[in-house]
């Protein structure tokens, strides 16, 4: 474990007003540091750290944590914030060392919203029910139209065995439309999801992908 870094005084809502480009990056807080996930993780978040993205994770231990020392990694003199949105359990005491802005929630509903509001691009790399339920309530906020078209990537093995089950029953039966797909891209591998990253960063300039308002309900 690292040395604990110092927050920043910033606040979370004072970092929102810099409208910077942010990665999210959902992942389960089970994998240990030494499973070839954790390092997978840890080397797509040091690339993101080293183009000076900002990164938003859920501030906890496993593939958050693989998350966030990777990006402090890639990012040595802290230019781009790495941020943890994190939910009180009795179990987490607290936010990994490698955090810089921190906020903590006492429902998900509230970080939910929060990651929405920040992410202008998200990866999700393998995880549980939580990881399962952020990739879903983005994915609906995006199919309803009460955001921009947010660009999910998705990281894993697991993830091509869901876009199947996704694809054989709710899209051939027709309780999702093929449109509904446009958002959701799989991936092999860390290079094609940086390429994909890149593109969201691209329309991030022209003015896409930007869900600020969502946070103060516009």
């Amino acid at each position: 474990m690292g040395k604990r870094k110092k927050l920043t005084e910033r606040t979370l809502e004072n970092a929102l007003k810099a409208k910077s480009f942010r990665v999210a990056v959902f992942g389960s807080a089970r994998i240990k540091k030494n499973d070839e996930i954790y390092k997978n993780v840890f080397d797509l978040a040091k690339k993101i750290g080293e183009k000076k993205f900002h990164l938003v994770t859920g501030g906890g231990p496993g593939l958050m944590e693989a998350a966030n020392a990777g990006h402090s990694a890639g990012d040595p003199k802290d230019e781009a914030d790495n941020i943890g949105l994190l939910i009180k359990l009795p179990w987490e005491p607290g936010g990994n060392v490698h955090l810089e802005i921190q906020k903590e929630f006492d429902k998900f509903s509230g970080r939910l919203d929060k990651f929405i509001a920040l992410s202008n691009v998200m990866v999700v790399v393998p995880g549980g029910v939580g990881t399962l339920l952020e990739l879903s309530y983005a994915w609906q906020l995006v199919q309803v139209k009460h955001i921009q078209p947010v660009q999910i990537i998705l990281i894993g093995e697991m993830w091509e065995e869901f876009v199947k089950w996704i694809e054989k029953y709710p899209l051939k039966k027709g309780l999702i439309c093929e449109k509904d797909m446009d958002c959701i891209h799989v991936v092999k591998n860390n290079e094609e999801a940086m390429k994909l990253i890149e593109v969201a960063h691209e329309g991030f300039k022209q003015g896409k992908n930007v869900n600020e308002p969502y946070l103060l309900g516009k």
